[in-house]
C-alpha cells in the first residue's frame, strides 16, 4: 500500500515548504501519481506481468526523470 503524501516536504534550505498553497499542491499531485502507479500495477499484475519486474519498470521511469532545473 502507498503511504499517505508526507506531512513535511523538505525544501533547499533545508526547511520544510511552509507555503500552504504548495504544501496542497504538492499532496494533491502525490495523490494522483499514487492513484496511476496503482492503477497501471494492477492492471500489469492482471495482463500477467511479473510483480518484480512491473516493479522494475515503474522505479526506473522515476529515476529517469530529468530534473527541469538541469541545464541541457
Amino acid at each position: 500500500m502507498i503511504p499517505p503524501p508526507p506531512t513535511a516536504w523538505p525544501g533547499l534550505d533545508g526547511n520544510a515548504v511552509g507555503c500552504r498553497e504548495k504544501i496542497k499542491m504538492l499532496a494533491d499531485n502525490y495523490r494522483e501519481v499514487a492513484q496511476v502507479l496503482t492503477d497501471a500495477f494492477e492492471d500489469a499484475i492482471l495482463m500477467g506481468v511479473e510483480e518484480a519486474a512491473i516493479r522494475k519498470v515503474l522505479a526506473d521511469m522515476v529515476a529517469g526523470l530529468d530534473s527541469p532545473k538541469r541545464v541541457r
